[in-house]
């Protein structure tokens, strides 16, 4: 990865990094994700948007098309002691779509059930989904990979991100507003990633475009849980250094 990209990083809490995958791979995973069955809890679909929870439960036969030494170098300079996967989501969001995101942080985290610690809360239960509000610390040390299917500028749904924002810790909703004056958009290319902090305050338009903007979400972390408390998608990562 340029040093620049990770300069950029640390200090915006944000970057991106074009042609992480080739127009090659790029395209194994969408035919994967377009062949699995579209039914079933983790799926929601409407005309604005196809998302997939728990994707890799999901699309098992995704992981190994995601998997890409360009990834796991990246994942090393990233996180030199090594990491997991946390989550991941596939959203869809189509051509003339009016879903919007508002301003926000990624704040919660999902687990396999609900164990009382300090620091954890608010939590969240919906169908077989438990999750809750860790320490900033955890959030601190997770990435959020976004993986580009798709170009994505303004148009169709690139994500307005606020620079620097990651620093500010838990924003309290009703203030959010007020930091949100600096906000640039983050065009990615097909193949493209987005490396981002979930404490980046973000959000995105509605798509004026014919073009889609399909991503996969990754989020990555060297965090371990307390006793209790589980990733619900935990992924290991054995090992992430280059050969």
């Amino acid at each position: 990865m340029p040093p620049t990209v990770l300069t950029d990083f640390a200090a915006c809490g944000f970057a991106t990094l074009p042609g992480l995958y080739t127009p090659t791979e790029v395209a194994a995973i969408l035919a994967c994700i377009e062949a699995a069955p579209a039914a079933g809890p983790s799926f929601r679909r409407s005309q604005d948007v196809f998302a997939i929870r728990n994707l890799l439960g999901e699309v098992p036969g995704l992981w190994p098309l995601l998997d890409t030494p360009a990834l796991r170098t990246l994942l090393a300079e990233l996180f030199p002691r090594g990491c997991h996967l946390t989550k991941a989501i596939y959203f869809d969001k189509p051509a003339g779509s009016n879903w919007l995101v508002a301003w926000h942080q990624d704040l919660m985290i999902n687990v396999r059930e609900r164990a009382e610690q300090p620091g954890y809360g608010p939590w969240t239960a919906k169908a077989s989904w438990v999750a809750v509000q860790p320490p900033a610390a955890v959030l601190e040390n997770t990435v959020t990979v976004r993986l580009h299917l798709d170009d994505c500028d303004a148009t169709n749904g690139a994500l307005r991100v606020v620079p620097g924002s990651h620093r500010l810790g838990v924003v309290p909703a009703e203030t959010i507003a007020g930091h949100t004056a600096a906000a640039e958009v983050c065009a990615v290319p097909a193949g493209g990633a987005m490396l981002m902090r979930p404490l980046l305050l973000h959000a995105s338009h509605r798509s004026t475009s014919p073009r889609p903007r399909r991503v996969v979400h990754l989020e990555f972390s060297a965090e371990v849980l307390p006793a209790g408390l589980a990733w619900r998608e935990h992924l290991a990562l054995i090992k992430t250094e280059v050969a």
